[in-house]
């Protein structure tokens, strides 16, 4: 028998969440052969196996937190994986149905037993037979295990599947009037928080706790930038085979800002500054799992063309789940673009350890004073810039938003220099 185990993933992930087997046990596994599906703080990655034979053993279940270097799954390199498998799956089923005949009586014994009868600090919900994730799945669906029947061990399966019925909702409704202001007679569903959920609502937290964070604003009038997208766009996508976006744009403006004001290209490492010399610029992405920030690396050396190709690259790796760790570590510097959900106005939340952040917004068509008698609708968007006032001063920031808005606003230079 080999053992398969979670493999080392990378330097600041040290542990999982299996979200899914993608062979049963019974089934042949040939070497390198994808086995689990495991989830992340950052990214999913799948497990392969280095071994080929049978699937034995699954040790953990989807939903279970495993570890670098835990034992997940056991393979038979012995057998084939034909007829040695149906008669494993048959001899598992008469297991089964053994465990399922002894489990009750066994139960019923543990109760006659001097300690067990002595024993008042144990609930009914104890004395049931489950597995430890049945366990945990029950906790957070408030279901009692007495409420659910089960030939023998109560597995995470049967608690899924269990609906209370409508005369012994008792357990539940208990539950729900213990959270403030629940009313217990109103229908509501609680759905687990993915660990990426769950890590980005703590470190979306641990930045505003641990950065003195304030944002400033402004904006741009995007005429220029519209009228040299439209004249251009064409040719360009004929040229380079890809679209051109407004997304460059912004990216070589934050660059060219970047180079005057280093200061919102660094990070805090204890009572240091670390100023880069580097401008790796995350492009945030929303995703069904949540917000991924993926980097686009040496974006100062590449031209409209490469940082339109890398951004899309990046943005259909997202949203297939295929980003690498490699893709997301690092960054020195954050866009995120809320224009594209229909936002106008939003405060964007840093990228620790980064200390700064552009948001971008939609382009709204208002009245505009070109002068004091003259008015006309111009394509506006607001501009919000996030940072880290531990370092960078007021004055810094508001000068960095007012140097993009300068280079928006007259996008030839920046087109030019692409």
């Amino acid at each position: 028998m080999t053992e398969i185990k979670v493999p080392e993933l990378a330097e600041s992930i040290t542990e999982g969440t299996i979200a899914q087997w993608l062979k049963e046990v019974g089934d042949h596994v040939n070497q390198g052969e994808y086995i689990a599906e495991l989830e992340t703080d950052k990214v999913n990655i799948e497990i392969t196996s280095e071994f080929s034979g049978v699937l034995k053993e699954l040790k953990r279940e989807p939903g279970d937190t495993v570890e670098v270097g835990e034992v997940i799954a056991v393979i038979d390199e012995s057998a084939d994986g034909s007829s040695d498998s149906s008669a494993d799956e048959k001899q598992d089923k008469k297991e089964e149905k053994s465990e399922a005949k002894s489990e009750p009586q066994k139960e019923e014994k543990k109760e006659e037993t001097p300690a067990a009868s002595s024993s008042e600090e144990l609930t009914e919900d104890e004395r049931r037979l489950a597995t430890p994730s049945a366990r945990k799945r029950a906790r957070e669906k408030g279901v009692s295990l007495k409420e659910i029947s089960s030939g023998g061990t109560i597995r995470k399966q049967d608690v899924d599947s269990y609906s209370p019925k409508k005369d012994e909702p008792k357990q539940e409704q208990k539950k729900e009037t213990k959270a403030p202001a629940q009313d217990p007679g109103k229908p509501v569903e609680r759905i687990k928080m993915s660990r990426r959920r769950q890590t980005i609502a703590k470190r979306l937290v641990e930045s505003q706790q641990t950065a003195a964070m304030l944002t400033t604003f402004n904006e741009i009038d995007m005429t220029n930038v519209m009228d040299l997208r439209k004249r251009r766009k064409d040719a360009f996508q004929e040229k380079t085979g890809v679209k051109l976006g407004f997304m460059s744009f912004f990216t070589k403006a934050v660059i060219g800002a970047l180079k005057q004001f280093p200061l919102l290209n660094a990070e805090i490492q204890g009572d240091e500054i670390l100023l880069k010399k580097y401008y790796d610029i995350g492009i945030a992405v929303s995703t069904d799992d949540g917000l991924v920030v993926p980097v686009v690396r040496d974006a100062d050396r590449l031209g409209f063309a490469g940082i339109e190709s890398e951004i899309r690259n990046l943005g259909l790796k997202a949203r297939d789940n295929k980003l690498a760790l490699s893709d997301l570590q690092g960054g020195s510097f954050t866009i995120t673009n809320g224009g594209v959900f229909g936002s106008l106005w939003s405060t964007p939340i840093l990228n620790a350890p980064q200390v700064g952040i552009l948001g971008m917004h939609k382009v709204q068509w208002r009245p505009v004073a070109i002068d004091e008698n003259t008015f006309e609708n111009r394509p506006m968007m607001y501009i919000a810039l996030s940072y880290d006032h531990r370092i960078v001063d007021g004055k810094e920031a508001v000068s960095f938003l007012v140097k993009v808005k300068e280079m928006l606003e007259d996008p030839e230079n920046l087109l030019l220099e692409g």
